[in-house]
């Protein structure tokens, strides 16, 4: 591992300390090792000139190709403003303490520009930035837990992008059964529950890493192990939204299959969604364009890919979420999933829009009955097995056992163009 500091007798923002981590970030690509970068800036100062704002694009193009190769953290313990706070950007996570406080324009700015006035920690605290902005990925009580958080999630990456995550030996049985899971399905159709529950069963100790959890909460994004091997498992969270897609959900969906696939970690989806968020708004702001981003990643991902359907799997959000069409190797489906186009309540409002309201229940029963089950997406080999619920964490393991010799050749290009 390369860390990378400020130093003691080089100003915060300086020169000489954002020389040092360009270096550090040019020595981590050519020994290939995780960089770990401790960054606080409070911008060039007006006696550093041009050469400053040089030194702060040299180590924006080294950071830039370390991404993929090697593992790259930043721990924000203090102010980390101006331009140069656009390089959290480029790292792989960043982990931020209570000191933390990052923005590109000042409260002055902002309240001289826009007439609206703000705290510093309105506007770049690290609980905005977590639940807000998406860009911190784990938060810290102070910097000796930010240091035990970076810790814990270079265990679960390899040091470059060329090797295989680390495994771990566990006294978890692989062939554990968990017969609470078939419970957690409510019985009422719009019934909500924890889906991090579900992980916690599934993975080695009941223990996981989630990532960027305060910001688009509809989607949990973490990392876990099952029998001794990392997973990156990215589930729909029926307790915020009922787990209905949008702009910020795509892309931190996006960013973490992305993450995933750089470093060789197998990816779990796990499905329960009705579909992506309606709204004029949503529509204004490019959802087709940030929906796609989701989509794009997938697409691309080449590690072992095991899609699992909970429950509801409908319309586009059903492609988008690691489909078979979209190319997951292996789909398992609980008795309880629902693979269709749509809900049998909307479904029969189109369908037998004609129909008698003192019809409407038996033609949503019968819809029900015949398309909202996992069956006839099996017969026509969408689903590749449905399973008991409580089988999950041997199913899955079986799934990921079977994928592990999994190699793509991948297409001679420079880079495909994702829809950013």
């Amino acid at each position: 591992m390369v860390s990378a500091g400020p130093g003691e007798r080089a100003r915060p923002g300086g020169p000489d300390a954002v020389n040092a981590l360009a270096v550090a970030a040019e020595v981590a690509l050519a020994r290939r090792l995780p960089l770990v970068a401790w960054l606080t800036s409070s911008g060039p100062g007006p006696a550093d000139g041009v050469g400053t704002l040089e030194a702060w694009g040299r180590a924006a193009q080294a950071l830039a190709r370390c991404s993929g190769t090697v593992p790259t953290v930043a721990i924000v313990d203090g102010p980390m403003v101006s331009g140069q706070s656009l390089l959290l950007g480029l790292v792989d996570a960043v982990v931020m303490t209570p000191q933390a406080l990052s923005y590109v324009s000042g409260p002055t700015a902002v309240a001289e520009l826009t007439g609206v006035s703000v705290t510093t920690a309105e506007l770049g605290g690290p609980q905005v930035h977590a639940a807000r902005s998406g860009l911190a990925a784990l938060l810290a009580p102070d910097a000796e837990q930010a240091v035990l958080l970076v810790d814990e999630l270079l265990s679960y990456l390899p040091a470059h992008c060329d090797e295989l995550p680390p495994v771990l030996p566990t006294t978890d049985p692989v062939g554990r059964t968990s017969e609470e899971l078939r419970e957690v399905i409510p019985a009422r159709a719009s019934g909500s529950y924890d889906v991090r529950r579900i992980v916690s069963l599934l993975a080695d100790d009941a223990r996981l890493l989630e990532l960027r959890s305060a910001w688009a909460p509809q989607l949990v994004t973490c990392l876990a192990r099952v029998g001794g091997h990392p997973v990156g498992v990215l589930a729909n969270q029926p307790q915020s939204m009922s787990g209905t897609l949008d702009i910020a959900a795509s892309q931190k969906g996006a960013r973490f299959v992305s993450f995933c696939d750089a470093f060789n970690v197998p990816l779990l989806t796990m499905v329960d969604t009705s579909g992506f968020m309606p709204g004029r708004d949503l529509e204004w702001r490019g959802i087709i364009r940030h929906g796609a981003e989701l989509v794009f990643a997938y697409a691309e991902a080449t590690v072992p890919r095991v899609c699992l359907v909970l429950r509801k799997a409908y319309g586009g959000a059903y492609i988008v979420m690691d489909s078979k069409g979209i190319g997951n190797d292996l789909c398992l489906a609980w008795p309880s999933a629902e693979l269709a186009v749509m809900g049998a309540e909307g479904a029969v409002s189109i369908v037998h829009r004609r129909a008698a309201p003192e019809e409407r229940p038996r033609l949503v029963e019968e819809y029900q009955e015949k398309f909202l089950n996992p069956y006839v997406a099996a017969e026509r080999g969408y689903v590749d097995a449905v399973i008991d619920p409580a089988e999950t964490r041997p199913a899955v393991a079986r799934c990921f056992a079977a994928l592990r010799t999994k190699r793509e050749v991948l297409a001679s290009r420079k880079h495909g163009n994702s829809p950013l």
